[in-house]
């Protein structure tokens, strides 16, 4: 079976969607050398992400990702590789190319949450959604709550839907030296035991939300810990600042951009607890990520993170400030809920891998070629 894997994207950007790709390439390698992969990249990437097996090629593209085009300019330049199995892993698939089309939807914050999107995303997503899930011959889907939105918003058959859950970078499961995460906190001039908050500056991550509930911490309990947010500033993150502000919070939330990996992981193991109130989330790697470093996670009751944090995790409502703050406060100060918190995730960060994730995602190739 000649199978083709669409990973433009990385070339655009390193979001989710392109750690995906980068990782299950790799993971499919270990487990199949029967099938020819082509791994179709843009032909100005410098980087090859085609594993060194020996059924894994690059073949370069020059449609770009996300042109107004692409559906039928994609589907032209894919056409003479007389593909089998085409798998687009950035929900829309383009309009032929090969035998059979496989989607995978990360999540569908686009119709719960429009106004939390770019115009940009909202055209390229929003508008063609529908035609993709029903052009798509399967749908991988991140998690169960994806799946669900899928049947239940867009009416797509449960039999069309396989619930494939990601992994974290394997990175996050190895050990790290206390050396390592002094050196970490003494470059960001941090102490132990501060709140953490992972993820893009955007207003669909609530962080005004929990700039409230971090106020209510320091006030009402006398709370002395810094709030560390790490991530990129997005779109409309102005009022994160504006927040911080207003509530006398500047010398004690610090913003950190360009965290790679290796750090991250190092602020995870020295983190009190990582709290991610996200409206909505159709993975939320950040809370897999800390479970595998020893870090208790407070995630919201929405999209995905009920599932990802497990009975590991504190899932609380969304929209009740002072749940969060008592919350916030029982895991900073109570020893033993956070040792049985930080045992707990250990054994739900086991649950996720890639290797399982190829398995499934080799699976439903196999089905459809069938």
């Amino acid at each position: 079976m000649h199978i083709g894997i669409d990973a433009r994207l990385p070339f655009y950007q390193m979001g989710g969607i392109s750690q995906y790709i980068l990782y299950l390439l790799p993971a499919l390698a270990e487990l199949d050398a029967a099938n020819q992969y082509s791994v179709f990249q843009m032909h100005k990437d410098g980087r090859t992400y085609a594993p060194a097996a020996a059924n894994f090629r690059r073949h370069n593209l020059f449609t770009p990702c996300h042109h107004r085009w692409e559906r039928w300019a994609l589907a032209l330049e894919l056409w003479p590789r007389r593909l089998d199995v085409l798998h687009s892993p950035d929900f829309i698939p383009p309009n032929g190319g090969a035998k059979r089309r496989i989607i995978t939807v990360h999540d569908l914050n686009f119709i719960y949450y429009p106004q939390f999107l770019t115009p940009e995303s909202m055209r390229y997503y929003a508008d063609q959604i529908a035609w993709a899930v029903h052009t798509a011959d399967h749908i991988s889907a991140d998690s169960h709550a994806t799946r669900h939105d899928l049947i239940e918003h867009l009416r797509v058959p449960p039999d069309k839907i396989t619930t494939v859950h990601l992994a974290a970078n394997p990175l996050y499961a190895k050990p790290v030296t206390d050396t390592a995460v002094n050196q970490t906190l003494a470059h960001y001039r941090l102490p132990r035991n501060f709140i953490l908050c992972v993820g893009t500056l955007e207003p669909r991550k609530n962080i005004p939300f929990l700039l409230r509930a971090y106020h209510g911490l320091r006030t009402v309990y006398k709370i002395d810990v810094p709030l560390v947010l790490v991530g990129r500033k997005g779109w409309l993150y102005e009022e994160i600042f504006r927040t911080v502000q207003e509530l006398g919070l500047a010398g004690h939330v610090h913003h950190l951009e360009g965290v790679g990996d290796e750090p991250l992981a190092h602020l995870y193991h020295a983190a009190g607890v990582l709290a991610t109130p996200s409206h909505y989330e159709g993975f939320g790697l950040p809370a897999l990520e800390a479970q595998h470093c020893g870090c208790p996670v407070i995630v919201s009751n929405r999209g995905s993170l009920p599932e990802i944090a497990g009975d590991a995790g504190l899932i609380l409502d969304v929209l009740d400030e002072e749940e969060w703050t008592d919350a916030l406060y029982r895991v900073l100060t109570d020893d033993q809920q956070r040792e049985r918190m930080i045992r707990r995730g250990y054994k739900q960060a086991q649950t996720f891998s890639w290797q399982k994730a190829a398995e499934m995602t080799l699976n439903i190739y196999g089905e459809l070629r069938d």
